[in-house]
């Protein structure tokens, strides 16, 4: 079986998402480099693979596909090794509930409003306070659902790791960069997940290199 191939850059948190699932699994693959900073997501190269000129795009064996959701289910349902995926049907709703909100509502608030607006300026011009200011109630509020949700388990949807803790800690790594970073610790149970989750081996292996 030939080695499978992310297309993405390292600093992208659905990138790592996906690098997360391989190396929870653990399984080899491949990371090609497409540089959001350099534009090169909107190359005629990537947009052959992708239209929407978004990260990451996977190939596996000649198959072709993106979205960051496709791609996790796909890794987790082809190559043997951890289960990311909970047997229970109501943890595993919970687990797809924690990404659609993620997708929806918390990368939008805390990634595109909050971490660029601090971190990455230079991709938008410049930093607008007030577009920070208008996302921390929103950002504020997917946080307490995701402590709300994740409850008394281990992980966010139950016992077991799975895609929704893979989807999150990305997200997190950032705001952990940014003056919000204390809006997590109003939340014992996520602070103690996301403390949790750091010390993982697969964490560590994809943390992106910000300089």
């Amino acid at each position: 079986m030939a080695t499978p191939i992310i297309y993405g850059t390292e600093m992208s948190t659905y990138v790592r998402t996906a690098r997360l699932a391989f190396e929870e699994k653990p399984a080899q693959y491949e990371l090609v480099d497409v540089s959001v900073v350099r534009g090169e997501v909107k190359s005629p190269a990537h947009l052959a693979r992708n239209p929407f000129g978004t990260v990451p795009t996977f190939e596996h064996d000649g198959f072709k596909f993106y979205e960051t959701g496709a791609i996790i289910r796909y890794i987790d349902q082809v190559w043997p090794g951890t289960t990311l995926t909970p047997e229970d049907a109501r943890d595993r709703a919970r687990m797809n509930q924690i990404i659609s909100i993620i997708d929806y509502y918390a990368y939008d608030a805390i990634i595109r409003r909050i971490v660029v607006h601090r971190l990455l300026p230079q991709l938008i011009g410049g930093a607008d306070p007030a577009v920070i200011a208008a996302a921390i109630p929103r950002a504020k509020l997917c946080l307490a659902e995701f402590d709300r949700i994740k409850g008394g388990g281990k992980f966010l949807a139950g016992d077991q790791l799975s895609l929704a803790d893979l989807y999150l800690a990305p997200v997190l790594f950032y705001l952990a960069l940014t003056p919000e970073a204390p809006l997590l610790a109003e939340h014992a149970r996520l602070a103690a997940w996301w403390e949790m989750m750091q010390q993982r081996s697969s964490y560590k292996k994809t943390q992106p290199r910000l300089s």
